[in-house]
């Protein structure tokens, strides 16, 4: 069973640029910080902006949705409105909130909970996919469920229950967002081994490392199974 994000890794030009968007702006906590890389915590995980150089690489115009409440909602919008273009859609009765950060970055401000102040989580990756077919499959068959597909555009929405995966052939969508490229995350598995080697045939790689395993799917992409 898969299950709760561990990380999200991005790719940035300038560090500190980046350092003060998120720190500053977003009012993410800094965990670690090092010369090429700085960890943000993100509810329970972490964030993390890295220069060019480090493999697997961060992801390049990467969309994803960190978690707020609906009660500091209006108060975030107001916030990033002071500062950056913010735009703003519905899905029922809950809101997201979407800005870019300096790198292109797509960051959606979701809510997911009633109460609560600042980011509580990470709610959704988004990654870009050459086949969509072959990618829901290869996610299938890692744990996870799919629970939507697009009527209008080729995408299709997968969950743990902890975190949720957009796979998106290549195309804009809300708020002109792209889906990552080479993105490196990683989140929690019951048996990472034995996960990994359920897609070692279709996965461009396969690494057994201490406390979980790391695979390439077949777009690329960096997964890290970690033990809980």
């Amino acid at each position: 069973m898969v299950g709760a994000p561990r990380h999200l890794t991005l790719e940035v030009k300038y560090l500190d640029r980046a350092r003060e968007f998120y720190g500053s702006v977003l009012d993410l906590p800094v965990r670690e910080d090092g010369a090429d890389e700085v960890g943000f915590g993100a509810g329970e995980a972490t964030l993390w902006i890295r220069t060019p150089g480090a493999v697997p690489r961060g992801g390049l115009h990467t969309h994803y949705a960190l978690s707020i409440s609906r009660a500091a909602s209006d108060d975030w919008y107001e916030r990033l409105d002071r500062r950056l273009t913010v735009e703003e859609h519905r899905f029922g009765d809950d809101r997201s909130l979407y800005c870019y950060d300096p790198d292109g970055n797509c960051v959606e401000l979701a809510e997911t909970v009633d109460t609560g102040d600042g980011v509580v989580g990470l709610f959704e990756v988004v990654l870009e996919v050459e086949a969509l077919d072959t990618a829901v499959e290869f996610y299938r068959t890692l744990g996870f469920e799919v629970v939507d597909r697009g009527d209008q555009r080729r995408r299709v929405r997968l969950t743990t229950g902890s975190v949720d995966l957009e796979l998106w052939e290549p195309q804009l969508g809300l708020a002109d967002a792209r889906g990552g490229v080479h993105v490196d995350w990683g989140i929690e598995a019951a048996a990472p081994r034995t996960a990994a080697e359920r897609v070692r045939e279709t996965a461009r790689s396969v690494e057994h490392v201490d406390g979980g395993s790391r695979l390439r799917d077949p777009d690329g992409h960096s997964l890290t199974l970690f033990e809980p």
